[in-house]
């Protein structure tokens, strides 16, 4: 088939996971023989990591009503000059400009993908400007069509992560002085209040208490946060058995020294950070909330509680903490779901949202 010509847009300055995901997925694409571009901030870290992994990227302010009056026009010159079959916008802001000129320029089909688990607000950024929506879970896809959007026009594409293959030589125990004997329950998450850090403390310092054995790591930067989990951490007692590790660039090279993955969250549009402790064989913790269930096999490749529950949450790692046979068992149900599967590759993500974009074309000639 014909070679798609695809722009992504993205108007946020950080690389955090909608970054990483559009990153991944416009990689993804790209290997599939499509040409792919996209169109962000000039000071956005997205704008120089896709330049140093060869995109062309264009650059445009897009904050505030004068860079918008003064943008639309130019994207439109751009986007004809393309002759692009799909613009893909990521957030309200450049759906509002690149999808609205995409629109006006004649761009046959106008994406955006719902990054978010909380409430859609107005509908402008999903009907009016978009022809179409992808979701990254089925929780996503039930609450756009919850709130008016056709069943037809949503579909999911769950994330992709990155597999490292063969894993990192660990590097955790070491780093902190514990031998073999010690079990790590591990979390990876930024440091904001909905992603459950200080619950996930609370319920196990009943298990820190009773076993010296037993080590908590946390890591994730996040100022504010560290400085009231730190508190929190000291007040119990318990600082030599609880690791706050702050933001770290070497997360492959930590996960192989887990035990156990838990994050209690709050809210998730996916949760694709079990995917990746799934990967890496561990087996999981979460809350029952969002798309998180979709990223494990309940029972199977990981534990599930309801949100807030701390007895919950203390008993689901007790379990884990306490059977190193289930461990094992959990731990290799997740790299097969996660991995061995094919779920949530880099080249299930192209191929699925390629899927989308050729459906959705025939449909809307």
């Amino acid at each position: 088939m014909k070679p798609l010509r695809i722009l992504h847009a993205e108007a946020a300055t950080g690389f955090a996971g909608q970054e990483r995901y559009i990153f991944r997925l416009m990689g993804a694409l790209r290997d599939r023989g499509h040409h792919v571009q996209a169109v962000c901030q000039p000071h956005a870290q997205m704008t120089r990591e896709l330049r140093r992994a060869g995109f062309l990227v264009d650059t445009l302010e897009m904050d505030g009503s004068w860079n918008y009056l003064k943008g639309l026009p130019r994207l439109v010159r751009l986007l004809r000059q393309g002759a692009f079959d799909v613009v893909n916008t990521h957030s309200r802001r450049e759906t509002l400009l690149v999808g609205a000129a995409a629109r006006l320029a004649g761009v046959p089909l106008v994406v955006r993908t719902r990054h978010l688990a909380k409430p859609v607000g107005s509908l402008l950024a999903y009907t009016w400007v978009p022809r179409r929506v992808i979701a990254p879970s089925e929780f996503v896809r039930r609450h756009l069509i919850e709130r008016g959007i056709a069943p037809d026009h949503v579909a999911v594409v769950p994330p992709a992560v990155d597999f490292p293959d063969p894993m990192p030589t660990p590097v955790l125990r070491s780093e902190l002085g514990l031998d073999t004997q010690a079990i790590i329950v591990g979390s990876v998450g930024v440091l904001r209040a909905e992603k459950g850090h200080e619950q996930l403390i609370e319920a196990m310092l009943p298990l820190l208490r009773r076993d010296a054995c037993v080590h908590l790591v946390i890591v994730g930067g996040g100022d504010a946060a560290l400085t009231r989990l730190r508190a929190q951490v000291t007040s119990s007692g318990l600082a030599a058995q609880v690791h706050l590790l702050g933001a770290r660039a070497d997360v492959p090279a930590l996960l192989p020294d887990f035990d156990v993955f838990a994050l209690a969250t709050h809210i998730e549009a996916s949760g694709t950070v079990f995917v990746e402790a799934g990967a890496a064989g561990l087996p999981v913790v979460g809350t029952r909330v969002g798309g998180v269930p979709e990223m494990m096999r309940e029972g199977e490749s990981g534990l599930l509680v309801p949100l807030f529950n701390i007895p919950a949450l203390t008993d689901a790692l007790d379990r884990l903490i306490s059977d190193p046979d289930l461990r094992q068992r959990m731990g290799r149900a997740g790299r097969r779901y996660c991995v061995e599967e094919g779920r949530f590759t880099r080249e299930a993500l192209g191929e699925r949202t390629e899927g989308c974009y050729r459906r959705w074309l025939e449909e809307l000639v």
